[in-house]
């Protein structure tokens, strides 16, 4: 079955989405940025069927825009297929002090998003893990197993991709203490 989106409302969409986080004004030089991608809900379909490498480009292409704009550093997600693992640029793994793990994602394990941005990203590494300061998740890919400690959810007035329900997250620090203490 052939899907067809058409890619201008998508870019669009995506667009004004990255807009929301720009303006939002949270995210700062460094910062890294998960993305959990489902092409296939993009598409309407069920997570992990008909992935899109056209989609996946859109996406890609957009957040380059975020990165560009904030300084943010971008992680995309794998799916379940390389247990959630994270393609990253060789400078942000090494920064991070992570090891990377030999396995190059396509479409049928990894997810098109992965695949695109292992191919697209400047020297691309894989690794297992990763501590991120914020996020979005595009088709719900399940991204809080990579969000810092407390993950504090986002509203945005763009709230879907096509079929994809978008949510985002960013972390802030613990609050601790009791009655006495003060957080300002």
């Amino acid at each position: 079955m052939t899907h067809l989106v058409d890619q201008a409302v998508l870019t669009e969409t995506m667009d004004q989405f990255v807009d929301e986080w720009v303006q939002l004004d949270i995210l700062n030089p460094g910062d890294i940025f998960v993305i959990g991608t489902s092409t296939s809900e993009v598409l309407g379909e069920k997570i992990g069927t008909v992935g899109s490498m056209d989609v996946a480009e859109v996406i890609f292409t957009s957040l380059q825009r975020l990165k560009a704009e904030t300084g943010v550093k971008l992680a995309f997600q794998c799916c379940e297929h390389l247990n959630r693992a994270l393609v990253v640029e060789k400078t942000t793994q090494k920064s991070l002090g992570k090891r990377p793990v030999t396995v190059i994602p396509h479409p049928h394990a990894g997810g098109s998003m992965a695949t695109y941005s292992y191919q697209h990203m400047d020297e691309a590494v894989v690794i297992e893990t990763i501590e991120a300061d914020a996020g979005i998740d595009i088709g719900e890919t399940m991204i809080g197993m990579h969000l810092l400690p407390v993950a504090v959810p986002l509203r945005f007035q763009t709230k879907f991709l096509n079929q994809a329900r978008l949510a985002g997250a960013y972390s802030r620090p613990k609050l601790i203490g009791g009655v006495r203490a003060k957080y300002e």
